[in-house]
């Protein structure tokens, strides 16, 4: 999920903006930190998914719930604790839940390595294979490439889109819980889990155009801008991670 530190993004004014060594500089800065973050995770996932002592640690003791729910409660009780959040504050938020993210991601390198299918809370069976991990992950990247492009590029304001957005993330979010922990209906979830695709695509567009319109609006502040580096960073990597997972369960779909 999105953790709504976009509120730095709602300043973004006129989007007929010239790029300049500093709007570039700032957005690389973004993209590196994401990167980094992805490979981390990834690095995590590998390990979690083929290491016994760390799948058993991860999947097979209490650590599981806080790897499940960690990110998310990281997500919310931060918005109420860090109004102002410093550049240190902000760093250790996004690493955190890297680090929780990229560890729960281990599953579907287990279930790729034991070849044994995962079930779905509705009881869907999903088969993950190492191709199929390849594949969902070409798929996310060759999108969220594209997606922040455009995002970057066009002229079209869509400052008024973000508030559309987190209110269809956090209502899809919470109806997947209902579905989840009451209704469990196989059908209901595809529904979901397109939803949350077409949704996280249109966060990433917006979210690229939110910094760039962020940056002219703070660029002379340094700790503002080392702040939105992170939180920046954070809301695309939650995009990239959630797009890649949904395609890892369509794909793998039984």
């Amino acid at each position: 999920m999105n953790d709504g530190y976009s509120g730095y993004g709602s300043t973004a004014g006129t989007m007929d903006m010239s790029a300049d060594a500093g709007l570039r500089s700032f957005m690389l800065g973004v993209y590196n930190k994401m990167a980094l973050g992805l490979l981390l995770s990834a690095g995590l996932a590998y390990a979690v998914g083929t290491v016994p002592v760390l799948t058993n640690l991860v999947f097979g003791t209490v650590l599981f719930e806080v790897v499940r729910w960690g990110p998310i409660v990281l997500l919310l009780g931060s918005g109420f604790i860090m109004r102002r959040p410093s550049p240190m504050g902000s760093a250790l938020l996004y690493w955190a839940i890297v680090t929780l993210i990229g560890m729960g991601l281990g599953i579907w390198v287990y279930a790729a390595e034991s070849a044994l299918p995962l079930q779905s809370a509705s009881g869907t069976s999903v088969t993950a294979s190492y191709g199929t991990i390849a594949t969902a992950f070409a798929l996310t990247a060759s999108s969220f490439l594209g997606l922040s492009l455009w995002g970057y590029t066009t002229k079209r304001n869509m400052t008024g889109l973000g508030s559309f957005l987190f209110m269809a993330i956090w209502g899809a979010f919470a109806l997947g819980m209902v579905n989840v922990f009451f209704m469990q209906s196989p059908v209901m979830e595809l529904i979901i889990q397109i939803a949350f695709l077409v949704l996280m695509a249109g966060l990433v567009a917006w979210q690229t155009q939110s910094l760039k319109g962020s940056y002219y609006a703070f660029k002379d502040d340094q700790r503002s801008l080392a702040v939105m580096t992170n939180m920046g960073a954070l809301n695309l990597y939650i995009a990239f991670v959630n797009i890649f997972q949904i395609l890892m369960s369509l794909l793998g779909r039984d």
